[in-house]
């Protein structure tokens, strides 16, 4: 596989004002502190942001505030899932029309897990728009398919346009040695997901890009940057540190992360609108200590 995409691609969360509606000033901000954390690109929008929630104008201005904020110092990759072909394509223009050449697209899973008909269905969006490069995203269910290894082989084999793959089905490392081993050279890379909770075994059957949560990019930088050195005991005594956190933020999500990013100064409402468990005062006790364990608030401050 040749180089592209790779490293730490944080899925930006959506911030929103304690009246509910969007906070433009908020979203410049994350975008500041995530290149600040040494982020090899960003995501935007994707179920970490909230996107079902958001409507179209939403959507749009958000874009735009990303991409203007990052001024192409690092790649930005759109979300671009909709049910119908049709939407995915609206979406990878919008997203096209400002500069965006990756599109990161989970098929929907009324079109199932046949390969023939995910085909059909990504072929139609790359006809489409025939300039920009596709990361299939397979995602476990409930939310996503469960594709088999099998299926995204032949997806991949018959649409080059198809350049990345986000494996995050679980386990997913049996399906990212699967696809690495019989992928053609089209195939640009494997990013692995779930929030970078099994990032050492992804990275070590192949995969060379994560895209996990925003609120520690830091850690996540440091574990890829000495994976990549090879130095594999120094990733694995970060990832240890930063596990308990990571643990509670697949319980919690997008509350999680707003609470921490709040803690840190970088925005001000801990408002979410997608459905997520309340965060009451025991766990935030559990966070507050997993913070000062890393390092990124003082006891005092806890």
């Amino acid at each position: 596989m040749v180089a592209g995409l790779r490293g730490i691609l944080p899925v930006l969360p959506t911030p929103f004002l304690d009246d509910g509606n969007v906070d433009e000033v908020g979203m410049k901000r994350l975008v500041a502190f995530a290149l600040d954390k040494g982020v090899d690109g960003v995501v935007f929008p994707g179920f970490a942001s909230e996107v079902e929630t958001l409507n179209a104008v939403e959507r749009a201005t958000l874009l735009k505030i990303v991409v203007d904020a990052v001024a192409e110092r690092v790649p930005v990759v759109a979300g671009a899932s909709a049910a119908d072909w049709r939407d995915v394509v609206e979406h990878g223009s919008a997203a096209s029309s400002l500069g965006i050449r990756y599109l990161m697209v989970q098929p929907p899973k009324s079109v199932g897990t046949d390969a023939s008909a995910l085909i059909d269905f990504l072929g139609k969006v790359i006809e489409a728009l025939p300039d920009v490069q596709i990361i299939l995203q397979n995602a476990p269910a409930p939310r996503g398919s469960d594709l088999s290894p099998q299926a995204i082989v032949e997806i991949v084999n018959a649409l080059p346009q198809v350049t990345y793959v986000k494996e995050e089905t679980l386990p997913a490392g049996p399906a990212i040695s699967h696809i690495i081993a019989n992928a053609p050279s089209t195939l640009q890379g494997v990013i692995g997901g779930g929030g970078a909770r099994y990032i050492l075994d992804e990275y070590a059957r192949g995969a060379t890009a994560a895209m996990p949560a925003l609120e520690i990019a830091e850690e996540h930088v440091a574990i890829d940057r000495a994976l990549v050195a090879g130095r594999q005991e120094e990733a694995r005594r970060i990832y240890v540190r930063t596990l308990p956190l990571l643990v509670l933020q697949a319980v919690y999500r997008m509350r999680l992360t707003k609470y921490v990013l709040a803690r840190r100064g970088v925005i001000d409402s801990l408002s979410v609108r997608a459905p997520t468990p309340e965060l009451d005062a025991a766990a935030i006790t559990d966070i507050d200590a997993n913070l000062v364990e890393l390092g990124l608030v003082t006891p005092e401050a806890a």
